[in-house]
């Protein structure tokens, strides 16, 4: 880790927006020296050469190409600092975040992850609103108190920003006796005339399980339809029909379930899950640190599937 202090870098930063040391030595009320000092600290860490060293009249902007390169990272630098330097300086000050998700991710990723952050941050609350897929797009665009969406991909309003945090693959449910789970490798065609329990309409889940079927110019026979995982791994134990469902890789969705499972592995396009932001719009210092817990290294990984 180089170690850069905010004054370096806001000397740097603000002799790119004024253009010259004289007037970004007024922005920062300091002497001109002062700001030359800062860069040379600055040039002498990175040990690359940010301005241009010219005395008299400057014809044309002050940056060399490295500096051209390291502006945009110096002020994404000065926004985390001012971001973190708004969470902890009010520590007794109470924040909320109001956070609109479906209800899958809500059980198996929101939930855990609340919990540690509530751990890290006891004075921000989380507060957590289920909605469909659907719903949820309207949601963000009508109600300003939500601070972003988590759902799965899928084309949203050209009014929000989708960023990807992780994505899931497929597998297949069934009875623990099944008898298709004795087979090492599972195919679509396998599940062609089973009584398939999917996702309700409209949903990304059930449009990319169709879509692998068709693709395979196969069809699949679907008995039952329902709103969630939860459900269906309920309906799936209790013998009412078999599925093909998005799994979190450790385990959670059918932990304590008697089901058995293998991997469908890339015959299902992933489900892709993400934050929904309102395209434009600065988070919250509250509302960035709460999205670090939920990056894919923060999520547990590695424990066997049953």
């Amino acid at each position: 880790m180089l170690p850069l202090s905010t004054d370096q870098v806001e000397a740097f930063v603000e002799l790119a927006r004024q253009g010259s040391l004289r007037a970004a030595a007024q922005i920062l009320h300091i002497t001109e020296q002062g700001v030359r000092n800062r860069l040379l600290t600055l040039e002498g860490r990175l040990r690359v050469q940010l301005y241009r060293k010219q005395r008299g009249i400057r014809r044309g902007p002050p940056l060399t190409e490295q500096g051209k390169q390291f502006l945009p990272h110096a002020q994404a630098f000065l926004d985390r600092g001012r971001q973190l330097a708004e969470l902890f300086g009010g520590a007794s000050e109470q924040h909320e975040i109001h956070v609109a998700a479906t209800q899958y991710l809500i059980l198996y990723t929101l939930i855990d992850a609340v919990r540690r952050f509530h751990a890290a941050y006891p004075n921000i609350h989380v507060r957590l609103s289920n909605y469909t897929e659907l719903e949820l797009e309207g949601a963000l665009l009508r109600d300003p108190d939500l601070a972003f969406g988590v759902a799965a991909a899928y084309e949203s309003s050209p009014e929000l920003e989708y960023r990807h945090l992780f994505s899931l693959d497929w597998s297949f449910i069934a009875p623990p006796r099944y008898l298709l789970l004795r087979k090492k490798r599972i195919g679509l065609r396998d599940l062609t005339d089973l009584p398939l329990i999917l996702f309700e309409r409209g949903s990304a889940g059930r449009q990319h399980v169709i879509d692998a079927f068709h693709g395979a110019g196969l069809s699949p026979r679907m008995d039952m339809e329902t709103t969630n995982t939860e459900i269906i791994v309920r309906m799936v134990e209790a013998g009412l029909g078999v599925s093909v469902v998005p799994l979190m890789p450790n385990g959670e969705v059918t932990r304590g379930r008697r089901v058995g499972i293998r991997s469908l592995g890339t015959q299902i396009r992933p489900i892709h899950s993400g934050i929904l932001l309102r395209r434009g719009e600065r988070l919250s210092a509250a509302s960035q640190a709460f999205i670090e817990f939920l990056l894919p290294e923060k999520i547990t990984k590695g424990e066997p599937r049953p």
